[in-house]
């Protein structure tokens, strides 16, 4: 079976065109698939499908076999599968786990409609909200010299969110219109180059505290950005920007 290799901001995914549905959705294959010494090696792996009322469908499964909640970095990774895929010019809309999107595309820079923020919540002293996946972003001093996996994983499996799992993003202000993400990402089960709903997550608490409508946001794997429109304390029209690029391709064996 053919597959592609799509990275966006140092988040990387497997993409298979399964417009046919020939691909198994086996968790074991996908867990192999994704392994990054006995497989292809991937941060997740996304389906391209048909659907019905808008251009395509996203399906997206976590490193460990399992579908997953939205991903922002995939979500931009798979409109850029669908351009060359010629499925769409420039614009378009796609269904996923959590609902319609919409996405824009010009030279390898994917710009991407997140879903709507209703709130921003403090548990624990942490901001705890939903992206389209569940997010805990908590402010760090030194964030690039932090102890992401040790302290990304203490709160991950914590008595609270041990069963349904969370991704911990700690965040350090660069300057008055920038900030610096790092994300332990559950079901990866490790600190990933980037997160797209991390980021989301982290620029809009950023965004609440100093009245922005844009933000810059550097991590690991490069820089994205984030745009929204804050109406009391819900957010819409929040959209994340930022390369998606293929990186190669190749076949593997159904087995």
């Amino acid at each position: 079976m053919n597959f592609y290799k799509y990275q966006g901001t140092g988040n990387d995914f497997v993409m298979i065109d399964n417009r046919n549905l020939a691909f198994a959705k086996d968790k074991n294959i996908i867990e192999k698939l994704c392994n990054r010494k006995f497989g292809i090696g991937a941060d997740g792996l996304i389906l391209l499908e048909n659907a019905a009322d808008c251009d395509f469908k996203m399906v997206y499964y976590n490193a460990d076999g399992n579908e997953s909640t939205m991903c922002g970095n995939g979500g931009r990774c798979i409109v850029a599968f669908a351009d060359f895929l010629n499925i769409i010019e420039n614009q378009c809309k796609f269904t996923a786990i959590d609902g319609l999107h919409e996405a824009e595309i010009r030279n390898e820079i994917v710009k991407l409609k997140m879903s709507d923020v209703d709130k921003i919540e403090i548990i624990d002293g942490n901001f705890v909200l939903n992206t389209g996946s569940p997010h805990v972003v908590k402010y760090v001093s030194d964030v690039k010299n932090y102890r992401v996996y040790e302290n990304g994983n203490e709160i991950r499996n914590s008595e609270k969110y041990r069963n349904g799992g969370i991704n911990v993003n700690f965040t350090e202000a660069i300057s008055e219109n920038e900030i610096f993400v790092r994300t332990y990402e559950r079901g990866v089960e490790n600190e990933t180059l980037s997160c797209g709903t991390g980021v989301t997550a982290a620029a809009l608490v950023f965004m609440k505290d100093k009245n922005l409508n844009t933000l810059n946001v550097k991590t690991l794997g490069g820089n994205l950005k984030v745009y929204a429109e804050k109406t009391g304390d819900s957010f819409k029209n929040i959209w994340l920007e930022g390369e998606a690029v293929q990186v190669f391709e190749g076949n593997f064996l159904m087995r």
